[in-house]
């Protein structure tokens, strides 16, 4: 039996006004390289990244599997329909069809609702000894998986790829964090469930060497500090291995300077962090309110002091921000010197709460999944218009990623370990990355 995983890219249109950032920063499917891990070994398993090979429709498979969000899930249909139309059984999963699964169902064989583990290898069972006929609509385990029992990725099907960072690393599943925009609750739960460090250790000895590249690590959970004493276990059992690791983490890292030292320790360079707003009255409205403005300028500065570089989130079109947001934001984000930035516009992702809220208000104006990608208005602002929100969003980023902003950010790098010439030249390639997405996309004037 062979197997066909695709992660689908976005449309041709889309992906041109997103202005490509997924051709800048590359990475893995780890979600797929997951689901081949569950795989019998009898079985062939191939992956096909749309966003750096085509795939070929006419490859003799006896199943494809399609992993979807939101913004891709038109593509992962119109793929589906194709390989549907030639008599290969499809099943698509992910995050948007756990919120949709009626709607994928209509361009699907089976779709697995939530987390692989289990439902997949059910799939199989009923493949093998059924046929394609014999695969029910829904896959949906009753029960969490275990992420102690969970195998590891089968990284060789994508080591050949083109990719900036291949070794990634999944610690923990669940987010008891509500915040009202964010899905990850809703697809992994409200309740952290972690893989037990001697496990950890076994994959990245697996996994690394002494070599520069085969030591450079990225971990994917959405927060590595969630549990501040499994991250304490975890960086102290990483410090013998000599990484340099990247990851993503709340700001409350700051609030536990014995953690920070040990990350530090432990290899970390740079943490993607939400700091989401600089308004009060917008993280309270978000559910975010655990995150404190005042606290940002004081934690930042401690995290740099560690040599950690952050690469800072940022979402603009709550209720409570007017068009002064987007100068305010890019203000606050020069003074503290942060090293990268990512901003988005509010999205209501389907199941989420902020998705309900703004149904209900009937200000969801656009039904095009491919443009929720978090770079379009979809929905009509209290404050602003569409128009003004969408406008100042690409100003903001054409701002921040202008010469005199990178060279002022980056020029703060003179502070703990980030002076070091491959830290501070990987932050001025990124920057360099950022400016040439939104290069040529209007003028750098006044907002």
């Amino acid at each position: 039996m062979k197997i066909l995983l695709i992660s689908p890219t976005w449309k041709k249109k889309t992906e041109k006004e997103r202005l490509g950032r997924h051709k800048v920063f590359k990475v893995p499917p780890h979600s797929l390289i997951s689901v081949a891990a569950l795989t019998p070994k009898d079985i062939d398993i191939e992956i096909i990244d749309e966003n750096i090979e085509e795939i070929d429709f006419d490859k003799e498979v006896d199943l494809v599997g399609i992993t979807t969000m939101t913004a891709s899930s038109p593509r992962a249909y119109e793929i589906a329909d194709i390989f549907r139309h030639k008599g290969v059984p499809v099943v698509l999963g992910g995050m948007h069809v756990t919120a949709m699964p009626e709607e994928a169902a209509q361009h699907a064989d089976a779709v697995v609702i939530g987390e692989a583990e289990g439902n997949w290898e059910r799939l199989l069972e009923d493949l093998r000894s059924k046929g394609k006929n014999g695969l029910t609509s829904f896959y949906q385990s009753s029960q969490r998986p275990d992420p102690a029992k969970i195998p590891m990725p089968r990284r060789e099907l994508v080591e050949n790829k083109r990719y900036l960072l291949k070794r990634f690393l999944q610690l923990t599943r669940g987010c008891p964090f509500d915040c009202n925009f964010c899905s990850v609750s809703r697809f992994f739960g409200k309740k952290y469930r972690f893989r037990p460090v001697k496990k950890v250790i076994e994959e990245i000895k697996d996994m690394t060497g002494k070599s520069l590249k085969t030591r450079f690590l990225g971990f994917l959970d959405d927060n590595i500090v969630g549990n501040v004493n499994y991250a304490r276990e975890l960086f102290k059992a990483l410090i013998p291995y000599n990484l340099l690791w990247v990851g993503q983490s709340s700001i409350d890292i700051a609030r536990h300077e014995d953690v920070l030292q040990l990350a530090a320790a432990s290899g970390c360079k740079g943490l993607f962090i939400g700091f989401e707003s600089i308004s009060e009255a917008s993280l309270k409205e978000t559910n975010k309110s655990h995150n404190r403005i005042s606290f940002y300028e004081k934690a930042i500065k401690k995290i740099h002091q560690f040599g950690i570089s952050i690469e800072g989130a940022f979402i603009f079109g709550f209720d409570h921000d007017d068009k002064s947001i987007f100068q305010k934001t890019v203000e606050f984000i020069e003074k503290v010197k942060l090293d990268m930035i990512q901003f988005t516009i509010l999205t209501p992702l389907p199941a989420t709460r902020l998705y309900d809220k703004l149904e209900k208000e009937n200000r969801i104006v656009d039904r095009n999944w491919s443009n929720y990608d978090f770079s379009h208005a979809v929905f009509r602002p209290k404050l602003m218009t569409l128009q003004e929100l969408k406008e100042g969003y690409d100003w903001a980023y054409r701002r921040i990623y202008n010469l005199p902003s990178i060279f002022k950010r980056v020029g703060g790098s003179l502070e703990g370990g980030r002076w070091k010439w491959l830290c501070l030249s990987a932050r001025f390639f990124l920057n360099i990355g950022y400016r040439r997405t939104f290069q040529g996309k209007g003028k750098m004037g006044e907002l």
